[in-house]
């Protein structure tokens, strides 16, 4: 092979394998994961850090469904342990497959929709086998690890508070932050629905009492130290510069490949 043209094949591997690379996305909120062709891969492959799913409990099976699942269908349901918990397992524990550092965890957001009490009392029993990579919280220290669990919907916040260690932490409620104020270390985040906020969907000008009661309960969730994310949102850029601008930490999107891009190419979010 001629040397020219060998140095330009090896020039052409290596632009591929760097484009091959994830960039993580610490400010990228994929909602309702399971709704993608690839439920999880597809997040992580675009660099996304925090993923939701819908979860029920039906017939002792911890089910991943937007809608209650109908009896008839259950053996086609995928659970949460199989869609999630398993294949994060294994590749958090493969160095070759390395997603991020303890440091930079995977937080898996698990929207609670039947009863909350009987649906943790599962999935405590599912989590017994994941425990060496879950984040806790340790006679009140905060330990993160790998993948950070947290729940929202029904959470059954009386049970988590009477734990000496827990493996889940709980969503705030960011209208009503005060009230959670009694056990800080249980909440990594605080949301509620955009327009319950913010009536402006991107056109025209924003209305500035709107601007300032964001960035003001934004600024009140950081003091508590939990991150910020708003869901339902008009899936627009003007949208999500709005949102960054406000300080809002996660972006919640059913499109990830236009956030992906969104983060990536946009001077003004690449460094948030």
């Amino acid at each position: 092979m001629p040397k020219a043209l060998f140095c330009y094949c090896i020039v052409i591997a290596l632009s591929l394998h760097a484009s091959s690379q994830v960039i993580p996305l610490p400010h990228a909120y994929a909602h309702n994961d399971y709704w993608h062709k690839r439920p999880l891969f597809d997040a992580l492959d675009n660099g996304f850090t925090h993923i939701e799913a819908d979860v029920y409990l039906r017939h002792s099976k911890l089910l991943v469904a937007h809608r209650p699942p109908m009896l008839k269908f259950l053996k086609k349901r995928k659970t949460i342990e199989g869609l999630y918990l398993k294949p994060l397992f294994s590749r958090l524990t493969n160095p070759s497959e390395a997603i991020q550092s303890p440091l930079d965890t995977i937080v898996l957001m698990i929207d609670i929709k039947s009863k909350g009490e009987k649906t943790y009392t599962a999935l405590m029993k599912v989590l017994k086998n994941y425990k060496s990579i879950l984040s806790s919280c340790e006679n009140g220290k905060v330990v993160i690890r790998n993948l950070t669990l947290v729940l929202t919907g029904h959470r059954p916040l009386h049970l988590l508070k009477t734990e000496d260690t827990r493996f889940v932490f709980a969503d705030a409620d960011l209208k009503k932050l005060n009230n959670s104020e009694d056990c800080p270390e249980m909440y990594t985040t605080a949301s509620c629905k955009y327009s319950s906020l913010v009536k402006w969907k991107g056109k025209g000008d924003i209305p500035e009492g709107e601007r300032e009661r964001l960035t003001e309960l934004v600024n009140k969730a950081h003091l508590a130290g939990t991150k910020v994310r708003l869901w339902a949102a008009p899936e627009k850029e003007v949208v999500w510069h709005f949102l960054r601008n406000c300080g809002v930490d996660l972006i919640n999107t059913d499109k990830l490949v236009a956030l992906k891009k969104f983060f990536i190419n946009d001077t003004d979010t690449r460094d948030l």
